[in-house]
């Protein structure tokens, strides 16, 4: 036999080489936009739409092993199969090239990160056409284009323009709170008219309100990558996410994101889409929202008129507190220590220095070195020291004493809290370790009774009933919890020492990066040191050469180092003379860069305009793509696809970008994508040697169900795809030995999209086999000719393939691709068993694997007679005729045994198929003449009869 017409890796090659040459000529995944550059097909843009993406990639130097194109492939079957059934389809792919990665390489080789950034896109984009990946390759880009990143820098000044009106609940531009303030109709701090204020003074007083702004504070501090990072980028065990270098805080000029404006917004909007409960939970969790009350405490004498303001969601154990702490890093620290200690202060208060100071200042180098999760872990020791200041408790009128403990954050609540030891477990264990009082004023329900001093930990309950709580101006005795709560915090109000309060875990985002290869901030500063936004004629502002891409140099493991950024080393760039519309003056460039969240954080929506330079997009555009609809209230993405590992980084930024877009009126969508789908992880075999080092996965062998590596027998075990594990397997080596086609269906049959599989190189044969028996149904290998032929199919067949066709439509728009492929497997393996293929059914076959397999799809639906491409026929649709059986099988038993299997029809009525049942020769020999008790009748599948 010729192995011409054979379907083998070498054909696949040659078909899919051809079918994607004729895709990228023919344009033939173009999405037409109703208006602008893209408004080339108007019926096309007439139709419904889906607007479906994967999450950007960061395309690294080592290309894509086998599993990456998970979510991509899984992306293409879904947007093919929406087009086929009508839609007009956007799905394209762009790049994320912003980050530290080629940067790293950078200050590694002195190659520019620009040029070993294109050359790893244009290796992305040879794998992602290899796949058979059907974008609108018009609308791709990369972060790192300046006609792109000139719109993130634009968006960046709408943000810095805009605040946040809590009386409207939406961002504002920041010209209509200036117009307020010129006005009088909002007052400054001091009363001061508008006009009077200095521009030094405006600007300090807008940066209060701004959504994007400057400020000195504590953040974290990366030496071994030279850079700040956001709490998301910070591991839980304090080291950077990237590289794995310690982190610490450290006070430091950086600009910021009021994402706190929006606190409430992004937990209630989460309602308004389709997403993972556990991605919308870790969101929830991460803002942290909570209600309590935020409590005045007189500190240091009272007739210093010193407050500090704690916030608590216990105000109903107030009665309780016998201490206050503060974070290390509080303002009101260096106020309140005295010069000396009182004469009360016990020595395990004092860390053995001899004065306040000195104790405070080196617990405070001590606490420097900790991350905010090693300072909260409950399990460690607690640790903390005396200020030898004393606060007074409102309620009691007590004077108790001020600590300083790293257990407690700066940027939660108000930095300080009112310690409850009773009734709180890290203040149960820093009193005992401290020897501070505890007393009970929540009544244990578990029988421990009242005396603290007899506990192993802190009584807790938000049900149980108040005791030892009461003054003349306010009792909470015998009251519950809530009930408590809700009179504590009238009381506070009534008394104007405090006040119910919201309070979030959510911190502003802070948005600056102390590195090259990120976005230059669209932002000059005059020599007063004020903020100036560049105007669209200045934009993009671009990166200027450099001649050193590595920051100051730094020891990783020194707190006390500071940044020093290479774009400050560029004296010429940083001081400029600029006219913003006031004349020719002196300015400087902000020399920290955006983070590389920046970039991604918008870029659904250049996809939907991509060439546009008029404006961030067309409202004609937006409105098509992303405006709300039945079913999408918020608008958005139909579906946007990739790892949970973005709850929060990724998501919730876009998130807040989208929103101040929206209030802005700049989008028509609240939200950014409206059905969210976390596909699982393609893992590896992992083997290790005796020192439990990896070895290469593909030099090993399998003997007798052991494993060898160079004669020495190996542990195995399931773990991810990396270098590091020495288990890559390139999709190349896939496409040489079986093609490409047989890898998308390999990776969407290895099981559930979202459940996490191990890949298994030896079964990818079964999927190639599968490609080969559907060729040959249609083909004659010998001579390449159709092999079909014009004949109307039989029943049978008629019935499994419709079955089929409504099944598998079921499943590709459910994301279900593996039951869709054993469906279409089902269906084939009929027609192999047929001595002759009917056209039609083969046509069904073709069109209902074209969106897994296209390459074979378009080839066997161009031999068949049809113009190319299959991408744009019809889904094929099932009638409704053939979806239920001419007849089903009923089971007769009598006491329990089958007696008899009757065919009859599946809407037979149960006094008829009685009828049959008894007649039946079987049941009446196992009767022999024995009356009948009981009949069930469970039609049309069942019938027990019950001899009397």
């Amino acid at each position: 036999m010729s192995e011409t017409h054979k379907y083998d890796a070498a054909l696949a090659a040659r078909i899919e080489a051809r079918w994607q040459d004729f895709w990228a000529e023919h344009g033939t995944f173009q999405a037409p936009n109703p208006t602008g550059e893209l408004a080339d097909d108007p019926a096309e843009a007439a139709k419904p739409k889906k607007f479906i993406m994967d999450m950007f990639p960061y395309p690294s130097g080592a290309g894509l092993h086998v599993g990456h194109p998970l979510g991509y492939i899984a992306t293409d079957v879904y947007a093919r199969f929406q087009r086929m059934t009508g839609h007009n389809v956007l799905h394209t792919l762009g790049y994320d090239a912003f980050g530290l990665p080629a940067e790293q390489y950078a200050v590694q080789t002195g190659t520019h990160p620009r040029v070993s950034t294109e050359a790893n896109i244009e290796t992305y984009r040879r794998q992602v056409r290899r796949l058979g990946l059907g974008y609108d390759e018009r609308r791709s880009f990369a972060t790192i284009d300046p006609e792109y990143y000139r719109w993130t820098q634009w968006i960046f000044r709408e943000i810095f323009n805009a605040w946040y009106d809590p009386e409207q609940d939406r961002a504002r531009p920041i010209a209509e709170l200036v117009a307020a303030f010129e006005a009088g109709e909002r007052k400054t701090p001091d009363g001061r008219p508008w006009a009077e204020l200095s521009a030094v003074e405006r600007a300090e007083l807008l940066s209060e309100y701004r959504l994007a702004y400057a400020s000195h504070a504590p953040v974290n501090w990366c030496p071994g990558l030279g850079t700040v990072l956001a709490n998301e980028e910070v591991t839980a065990d304090g080291r950077s996410e990237r590289g794995n270098f310690p982190v610490f805080k450290s006070q430091l000029r950086q600009w910021n994101m009021r994402i706190t404006a929006y606190a409430d917004r992004l937990v209630n909007d989460l309602e308004l889409v389709d997403w993972p409960e556990a991605i919308k939970a870790q969101q929830r969790n991460w803002i942290g929202r909570s209600e309590g009350a935020r409590i005045a405490f007189t500190i240091g004498e009272p007739e210093q008129g010193r407050t500090v303001t704690v916030f608590t969601t216990r105000q109903d154990t107030l009665f309780g507190a016998t201490y206050l702490v503060l974070a290390p890093e509080h303002p009101l620290v260096d106020d309140v220590v005295p010069a000396a200690w009182p004469a009360d202060t016990r020595d395990v208060w004092t860390g053995g220095h001899a004065t306040p100071a000195e104790a405070v200042a080196a617990y405070r180098r001590q606490a420097a070195a900790k991350t905010d999760t090693e300072r909260q872990a409950d399990a460690r020791e607690k640790t903390g020291v005396f200020t030898g200041a004393h606060a007074t408790n409102p309620a009691t009128g007590e004077r108790v004493p001020v600590f300083v403990a790293d257990y407690v954050l700066v940027g939660y609540g108000t930095g300080a809290i009112m310690a409850v030891p009773a009734h709180d477990s890290r203040d149960f264990a820093f009193a005992r370790a401290f020897e501070l009082p505890l007393r009970c004023v929540v009544q244990p329900t578990d029988g421990r009774g009242t005396d603290p001093a007899t506990w192993d930990d802190s009584f807790t309950s938000d049900s149980a009933t108040i005791i030892a709580s009461a003054t003349d101006s306010l009792s909470l005795n015998g009251l519950t919890v809530p009930e408590a709560k809700a009179r504590t915090t009238h009381w506070l109000e009534s008394t104007g020492l405090g006040e119910g309060t919201i309070n979030y875990r959510l911190r502003d985002w802070l948005f600056s990066r102390q590195r090259y290869w990120g976005e230059p901030f669209p932002i000059v500063y005059d020599e007063d040191g004020v903020a100036h936004p560049l105007p669209d004629s200045m934009l993009p502002l671009e990166l200027p050469e450099v001649d050193n891409y590595a920051p100051r140099t730094f020891d990783p493991e020194d707190s006390d180092t500071q940044p020093e950024t290479p774009l400050s080393r560029n004296e010429d760039w940083v001081n400029v003379t600029l006219d913003l519309g006031d004349g020719p003056r002196r300015y400087r460039r902000e020399t920290n860069t955006m983070p590389n969240w920046a970039g991604s954080c918008w870029y659904h929506l250049r996809y939907l305009d991509p060439h546009n330079d008029q404006r961030l997009v067309d409202p004609e555009n937006d409105a098509y793509w992303m405006s709300p609809r039945q079913g999408m209230p918020a608008g958005g993405v139909d579906l946007y696809i990739g790892g949970a590992e973005h709850a929060v980084l990724h998501l919730l930024y876009a998130r807040f970008w989208q929103k101040v877009l929206f209030d802005l009126g700049h989008v028509s969508s609240v939200e950014p994508y409206h059905k969210l789908f976390n596909q699982g992880m393609i893992q590896a075999y992992v083997y290790r040697d005796e020192r439990g080092f990896p070895v290469p996965a593909a030099e090993v062998e399998e003997r007798d169900g052991a494993y060898f590596h160079g004669g020495e027998q190996v542990t195995r075990e399931i773990g991810k795809i990396g270098k590091s594990l020495k288990n890559v397997v390139s999709p190349d080596e896939v496409f040489v030995a079986y093609g490409t086609d047989t890898l998308r269906l390999y990776e969407m049959a290895m099981g559930p999209l979202e459940v996490s599989r191990p890949w298994e190189t030896r079964a990818v044969v079964g999927q190639y086999r599968l490609l080969q028996r559907i060729w040959r149904n249609v083909l004659d290998e010998e001579t390449g000719a159709v092999s079909v032929v014009d004949a109307e199919p039989d029943e049978e067949t008629l019935r499994i393939t419709h079955k089929t066709i409504h099944g598998v439509a079921q499943d590709l728009d459910q994301l279900r691709f593996n039951t869709a492929i054993a469906k279409i497997t089902a269906l084939n393996n009929h027609v192999t068993k047929l001595s002759e293929v009917p056209r039609s059914t083969a046509e069904t076959l073709v069109l209902l694997i074209s969106p897994l397999a296209p390459h074979l799809a378009e080839e066997l639906w161009q031999r068949l007679g049809h113009e190319p491409s299959v991408a744009h026929a019809d889904f094929p649709v099932a009638d409704q005729a053939y979806l239920t059986d001419a007849t089903v099988t009923c089971v007769v038993q009598v006491r329990g045994k089958v007696r008899a299997r009757l065919e009859v029809a599946p809407d037979i009525a149960e006094s008829e198929l009685e009828q049959l049942a008894l007649a039946a020769p079987g049941v009446v020999a196992a009767l022999g003449g024995a009356g009948i008790r009981k009949v069930i009748v469970r039609a049309p599948k069942l019938v027990n009869i019950v001899p009397a």
